[in-house]
């Protein structure tokens, strides 16, 4: 049995493409790219209407954006477009321009698509500053909160138009605003279509799923009913013909919201590009090139901010539905954005009368999928403190704005993280020693009765442990006349380390111990050098193995030992 578009064995991947195009794939391409663009159609037109720019730029975005990241990205089949949380930030930034200085859109277009080209432009430059793999090191439980706050913020965005009713000002909170209003006077036909919508989209049959997606049936059906009721429909608000070039413009008073908009989709648009590649990559046992594919999405979103679309990112259905029906290598995002464009030129005035209802339904379909429900599902057998984390992200997304909360979510994170390496290196400290003591070695510390202590420092401390480890030691330390610092395993030292080993040192030279240390590698011996944290070290520390400071800890720690001042170890 074969794959009808690719022609592949059934259960077997295709091989990797060959060269920057390979058209041997050319008929899976065609057939992945096409399907891709029908499912993102409706996806389309309701993130161009939520974004607060239209939905025709919605569809320019999924055209731009498809079509040059494809191109010029690091991912074959990856399919680019308007996503959830590129869309949130968007509109985000667009409520706050138009509600601050009370102007319509049109108005602040080149301010607010000026934040897209500045995106792009970063987004080419984390690429070429090859930062690619650095996006990666968000923690799981910040990238589900913010996620899952976004899906979120789409379902209350769309709460009140799913009613009929239009919120009277952006952003999340005039959404909830509005939702009592929506109640209390609702457009029983306008609901029920949406309802309709919501029916569709979530119980749409798989089977007929693999012909005509939920969202598109829906969009069709839906309209097709709006005919005959009084529904709020697009109308005017779905502008037809080609984009004009929007000319980048912004002032002192609104740079900084430009900027920090920018930063933010520049970011958020890179995590979730390069998580949908790692997706891709499962499903085709292929390896991304992350770099590459942050400049493809930099350029993408650079035109499509230039032409007044809205930013895109790597879309994960979307590229899933493109892999699972024959697309192999780039040529399939760049058949999916050239469908879309076909689209707009021959059929954008039809989608006038798509009702806001309809759209409202499909994009809170698209929120619910965004909640990581997968994780808060098994959250309580994981550790609480993921948890919460997880959960102040969310709310701190919702209710306050994305970048503080990644902001705060990242740094909780590396500080619980930092607190569980120093409990474990402090807990670990003195207990053992790392490499297995020799023969000879194991009789001198028997012979020691006890007296002799080997602290061994394993890897690189961290500061945190640092901090205490000079109480850590004064305590394991108390009956011993001698302390020996196995360096062995430490390739460096930072400052805290260095002082850390100064306090040590300090403190057994007050409580009349000697200190020997011994594997001390040349970076380490120049770092405590240069810190001056080896006043106090024994003479020939440099050079001691731990055979040696043994020896001369046993000299020591004999019962009629001699004084700690002692000659330095032959090097």
């Amino acid at each position: 049995m074969t794959n009808s578009a690719t022609g592949a064995s059934a259960g077997t991947l295709p091989s990797a493409p060959k060269g920057y195009f390979d058209f041997r794939f050319l008929k899976g391409d065609l057939y992945g790219g096409i399907t891709a663009g029908i499912v993102a159609l409706p996806l389309a037109l309701a993130f161009g209407e939520a974004s607060g720019a239209g939905p025709i730029a919605g569809l320019w975005g999924a055209i731009f954006t498809g079509f040059f990241a494809a191109l010029f990205g690091g991912t074959q089949t990856q399919i680019t477009g308007p996503t959830g949380p590129m869309v949130v930030v968007f509109a985000g930034l667009v409520g706050e321009m138009t509600n601050q200085g009370v102007l319509p859109f049109g108005e602040v277009a080149g301010v607010v698509f000026t934040a897209v080209v500045l995106a792009g432009i970063l987004q080419i430059l984390m690429g070429a500053f090859r930062l690619g793999e650095t996006i990666r090191l968000v923690p799981y439980p910040v990238i589900s909160g913010f996620m899952s706050g976004i899906g979120v913020i789409i379902i209350l965005l769309q709460a009140s138009r799913l009613l009929g009713s239009e919120p009277a000002g952006g952003g999340t909170i005039a959404a909830v605003q509005a939702i009592p209003g929506a109640v209390s006077d609702p457009n029983f036909a306008a609901f029920a279509l949406g309802l309709l919508t919501l029916a569709m989209v979530f119980f749409w049959p798989k089977a007929i799923g693999r012909f005509i997606p939920g969202a598109l049936a829906a969009l069709i059906v839906g309209t097709l009913i709006g005919l005959l009721l009084d529904v709020p429909i697009l109308g005017a608000d779905l502008i037809v013909g080609l984009p004009e070039f929007v000319l980048p413009s912004v002032d002192r008073s609104t740079a900084f919201l430009v900027v920090e908009a920018a930063i933010i989709l520049a970011v958020l648009g890179a995590i979730d590009s390069l998580l949908t590649s790692l997706v891709a990559d499962n499903a085709t046992r292929t390896r991304h090139d992350s770099n590459r594919e942050l400049i493809g999405q930099g350029i993408g979103n650079s035109v499509a901010g230039l032409f007044g679309a809205i930013p895109g990112a790597g879309a994960t259905m979307r590229t899933m539905v493109n892999i699972k029906t024959g697309g192999v290598t780039r040529l399939s995002g760049m058949v999916h954005g050239l469908l879309l464009l076909a689209v707009v030129l021959a059929l954008a005035p039809l989608a006038r009368q798509i009702p806001h209802a309809v759209l409202a339904g499909i994009l809170i379909k698209v929120g619910w999928d965004i909640i990581d429900f997968a994780y808060i599902k098994r959250a309580h057998r994981g550790p609480r403190w993921d948890l919460l984390l997880m959960a102040l992200v969310l709310l701190v997304t919702v209710f306050v704005d994305l970048i503080t909360a990644v902001g705060i979510g990242v740094f909780l994170a590396a500080l619980a993280f930092v607190k569980g390496v120093a409990d474990q290196q402090l807990q670990e400290f003195g207990e053992h020693v790392v490499t297995p003591l020799t023969v000879e070695e194991e009789a001198i510390m028997k012979a020691a009765h006890g007296r002799i202590q080997v602290f061994a420092f394993d890897g690189p401390l961290s500061f945190g442990a640092a901090a205490d480890l000079a109480h850590k030691v004064r305590d394991r330390a108390r009956e011993r006349t001698a302390l020996v610092l196995d360096f062995s395993r430490a390739p460096r030292v930072d400052v805290s380390a260095a002082r850390a080993v100064e306090s040590i040192v300090t403190d057994a030279t007050d409580a009349r111990k000697a200190v020997f240390a011994c594997g001390v590698n040349a970076t380490v011996a120049a770092q405590l050098e240069g810190l001056g944290a080896d006043a106090g070290l024994q003479p020939g520390w440099r050079e001691a193995t731990r055979l040696d400071a043994l020896k001369l800890a046993a000299e020591v720690a004999a019962p009629d030992g001699g004084s700690p001042s002692l000659s330095p170890v032959p090097a």
